[in-house]
C-alpha cells in the first residue's frame, strides 16, 4: 500500500516570525528521530491538513525533504484555540523495524439499549489510548461495542478492545474505563408553597417593593443601625 506523502521544505524562519509564514497558508514544522539531526520544515497547510484528516497521529506517511523521504508519525500539532487551524507539528520519524509507540483515537459502535431507552446517559472518560506497534502495524482506530450496555452502571474496559496481540499492545491497564451508562439526572421538584402562602400574582409587586407612587421603600434600603453620635454632641 502506497504511503500518503507531504513535500517539504527547509525553514529559515525561526521564532515568533512564522506568523508571516502561518498568513501565507504555510505550516512551520520540525522533523525529528533517533537516527537525524532535528531540521526546522515547512509545509503547504492546506496539503498537511489533507493528510492529517486521513492518518491522524497513527498512520504512517512520507515526508520528501529535498531528495530524502523520511517514514514518519505525525505527533503533537498545535491547534489554535479559536479558528481550529494547525499552528505547528513535528514528524517523528521511525524506523519500520523497530516498533514504536502512538496515541489510537477510540471508535464506539453500536449502539447502547440504555440509551435507546432512555434509561440513561453514555460517559465516555477515555477517547485515545497509547499504544505499541511496529509502526506498518499501528491501528487507524480502536473499536469498542456498545450494544451490550443494556442497564444503568454497566460499563466497558480497555481490556473489552480487541486488537492483534501478536502486533499491538496496549498500553494501558486492562480494567480501565472506557465508557459506561450512568443515571439520568433528576429534573429537580418544586414544592408549591403552603394554604394561605401563594405566590404573588403574575405581574404583582413583591413584598417591600416600591408602589409606583414609591411610597414603600425597599426591604434592603432600610437602615438596621442608627449612627451613634459623638459624646461632645450629646452634652450640647
Amino acid at each position: 500500500m502506497t504511503r500518503p506523502k507531504i513535500k517539504a521544505e527547509k525553514r529559515e524562519t525561526l521564532g515568533k516570525k512564522v506568523k508571516k509564514l502561518r498568513k501565507q497558508g504555510i505550516l512551520p514544522s520540525n522533523l525529528f528521530g533517533k537516527k537525524i539531526k532535528s531540521q526546522a520544515l515547512q509545509i503547504a497547510l492546506n496539503e498537511f491538513e489533507k493528510v492529517w484528516k486521513e492518518v491522524g497521529e497513527s498512520g504512517l506517511i512520507d515526508i520528501e525533504v529535498g531528495e530524502k523521504v523520511h517514514p514518519v508519525l505525525i505527533h503533537n500539532v498545535q491547534i489554535h484555540p479559536v479558528s481550529g487551524m494547525p499552528l505547528h507539528a513535528d514528524f517523528h520519524e521511525v524506523s519500520l523495524t523497530e516498533k514504536t509507540t502512538a496515541k489510537v483515537p477510540i471508535e464506539l459502535i453500536g449502539e447502547s439499549p440504555a440509551v435507546k431507552q432512555n434509561l440513561g446517559v453514555l460517559i465516555q472518560p477515555l477517547s485515545e489510548l497509547e499504544v505499541e506497534a511496529l509502526p506498518e502495524d499501528l491501528p487507524e482506530k480502536l473499536t469498542i461495542d456498545i450494544s451490550r450496555l443494556a442497564e444503568v452502571n454497566t460499563l466497558v474496559t480497555v481490556g473489552d478492545i480487541k486488537v492483534d496481540q501478536k502486533k499491538v499492545k496496549i498500553l494501558a491497564d486492562s480494567g480501565e474505563l472506557v465508557a459506561k451508562i450512568g443515571p439520568l439526572e433528576k429534573e429537580e421538584i418544586v414544592t408549591p408553597p403552603p394554604v394561605g402562602e401563594a405566590a404573588p400574582a403574575e405581574g404583582a409587586p413583591a413584598e417591600g417593593a416600591p408602589t409606583e407612587e414609591g411610597a414603600e421603600t425597599p426591604a434592603e434600603e432600610v437602615p438596621t443601625t442608627t449612627e451613634e453620635k459623638p459624646a461632645e454632641e450629646k452634652n450640647k
